[in-house]
């Protein structure tokens, strides 16, 4: 790597918690997915203990990233992350979270050894929820990060065989196809030990990845944020949120009366934490000139 700015350090906050003596030859395995898809369950399952703290509910127990080293011979970690429908926190902040932890992990010279993406079964049908955390996945990993991604479905006990198999179908060859045509692998996690194992193991032989999309995109070209695929993908995603609760606003304020006024009060709440969001994510002028006369690569 040549000499950068390096921008995303200054996306570094306390309480950032990171690999200690990060270095070269270190592996690193994320498990991402939307809030309640099991993350911390699987790394639980996986390591044979509590290490992660697991939410009983819609409430996500990971708000920060969080990482345990798979055995004590060898610095492989699988790594805990929030989903970007956090109840508690803003999808930017997790979004800077994530980038920040992969990045720092690419500066010190550890490798992705692949990603595991958890979907639970039991849901009947895919919400815009579970699709806005799958489109920001992808921004993050990148196209060439497909052939290390495990796209893992959790929670079979939940859902009688008959029901699952064919919610497992519709995600092959609808939700998932693109990703799996890729390269992508599909697989179960059935609750067990070996399950995980087997998963994780699928990645560990193979060689590791180079760099996910969004470490490139931070540490190489020395992208802010909010240049990232990722960061711009949020950003429209926020917007599109904004004018839902802009119409919003106009229809209570239409019905009005006071049987109206508290939700009037939350959902100007709601836009005034978009814009604080979407702002937050804006390209600062002066680079999107630079980006405009070809003077700013990526």
């Amino acid at each position: 790597m040549g000499p950068k700015n390096r921008k995303w350090e200054k996306e570094i906050k306390t309480g950032d918690y990171f690999i200690e003596d990060g270095r070269e030859g270190d592996v690193v395995i994320p498990i991402m997915g939307p809030t309640g898809a099991g993350k911390s369950t699987f790394i639980n399952t996986l390591l044979g203990g509590n290490c992660a703290r697991v939410g009983n509910d819609l409430q996500s127990e990971t708000q920060h990233i969080h990482h345990y080293q798979l055995t004590p011979n060898r610095r492989i970690f699988v790594v805990d992350t929030p989903g970007f429908d956090d109840t508690s926190t803003k999808d930017r902040e997790i979004l800077r979270r994530i980038a920040v932890w992969m990045a720092k992990s690419y500066s010190d010279k550890a490798k992705v050894g692949g990603i595991i993406y958890l979907q639970e079964i039991t849901q009947a049908r895919v919400t815009g929820t579970v699709r806005r955390n799958f489109d920001m996945f992808e921004k993050l990993c990148g196209p060439n990060a497909a052939t290390h991604i495990i796209l893992t479905t959790t929670k079979w006990s939940d859902v009688k065989p008959d029901v699952g198999a064919q919610r497992e179908i519709q995600l092959r060859d609808h939700f998932w196809n693109d990703m799996l045509r890729d390269g992508s692998k599909m697989r179960q996690f059935c609750g067990t030990q070996n399950s995980a194992k087997e998963i994780v193991q699928e990645i560990l032989v193979r060689r590791a990845l180079d760099a996910a999309q969004i470490q490139d995109e931070l540490v190489e070209v020395d992208k802010l944020l909010s240049e990232t695929e990722a960061g711009r993908t949020l950003r429209y995603t926020l917007k599109e949120a904004l004018e839902e609760q802009k119409k919003m606003a106009a229809r209570l304020r239409t019905e009005g009366g006071d049987d109206f006024r508290d939700q009037v009060i939350e959902n100007d709440s709601k836009i005034r934490a978009l814009l604080g969001q979407i702002s937050a994510l804006d390209i600062p002028l002066g680079r999107r000139v630079l980006r405009a006369l070809g003077l700013l690569k990526g």
